[in-house]
């Protein structure tokens, strides 16, 4: 075991203080930091907590403008009813992420860059905005890559927002063990067009399937994408999945995704 420093931060503004120090990680619910500190994949000088700090806690819906702070846990988004009415699609999403436990402890701002997560896809999908102590990022220009973000030294997610879709829908492929998803598809149909964004496929990240797009923009339905097949080239091969069966499993994952949003 090698030592660390634990920190408990009052505020945003003194946890962005803390963070100056060493090489120091934020903790918020440590669903993705505390396994990865296990493993030594990470191991940070400092551990900052901002699980008690309440301005990034809570949903809000504005008419169709939803903000959830990062510090919000999986089980609060999968169980708001104004979230629910809004975007029922992204509450089913939290409903399905790992067991109970990791969804009371777990929070919506930690996963945003882990490739497998189920977030990044609604991010992506739903054409959300990333809030940080700093500014503000495009879903589209916050995802760089596999484990990489648009988030510089020392910046903290204080919250996304986006507008509600007129439909959506969220299906994945469950890692039986982790509950990780092998590919997980989000669809939503708004006043941008029709958007849908993968993770846990992709050997980049998440990333939008633009010829799905293509397809549900002529005829938003299931049987738009009969025939439609994804390349895979830029699929991800592990022991989990195949790059060819991950590439089959985002049409059939679009293909529920759109039925679930239709009902």
């Amino acid at each position: 075991m090698y030592s660390v420093n634990y920190h408990r931060a009052s505020s945003v503004a003194d946890a962005a203080r803390l963070l100056k120090d060493g090489d120091a990680k934020l903790l918020s619910g440590g669903m993705t930091l505390i396994p990865a500190m296990k493993t030594r994949l990470a191991a940070p000088s400092d551990l900052v907590d901002v699980s008690r700090i309440e301005a990034l806690k809570g949903i809000t819906v504005s008419g169709k403008t939803v903000t959830i702070g990062a510090g919000t846990t999986h089980y609060e988004v999968s169980t708001n009813e104004k979230l629910k009415k809004a975007c029922p699609a992204l509450a089913h999403l939290a409903s399905l992420i790992g067991d109970p436990a990791v969804r009371h402890k777990g929070t919506i701002g930690s996963p945003i860059s882990d490739p497998a997560a189920d977030y990044p896809a609604a991010m992506l999908a739903l054409g959300a905005t990333i809030v940080t102590n700093k500014r503000e990022i495009a879903a589209d220009k916050f995802f760089k890559g596999l484990f990489e973000t648009a988030l510089k030294e020392g910046e903290i997610i204080t919250a996304v927002t986006f507008t509600a879709p007129a439909k959506a829908g969220y299906e994945k492929f469950r890692n039986p063990a982790s509950r990780y998803a092998v590919v997980g598809v989000f669809v939503a149909s708004g006043k941008d067009g029709v958007r849908v964004a993968v993770t846990g496929a992709g050997d980049d990240g998440v990333f939008r399937a633009k010829p799905i797009e293509a397809a549900l923009t002529k005829n938003f339905d299931a049987s738009a994408l009969d025939g439609l097949k994804m390349p895979a080239a830029s699929m991800m091969s592990d022991i989990h999945a195949s790059a060819d069966y991950r590439a089959h499993l985002v049409v059939v994952m679009a293909k529920r995704a759109v039925a679930a949003a239709n009902r």
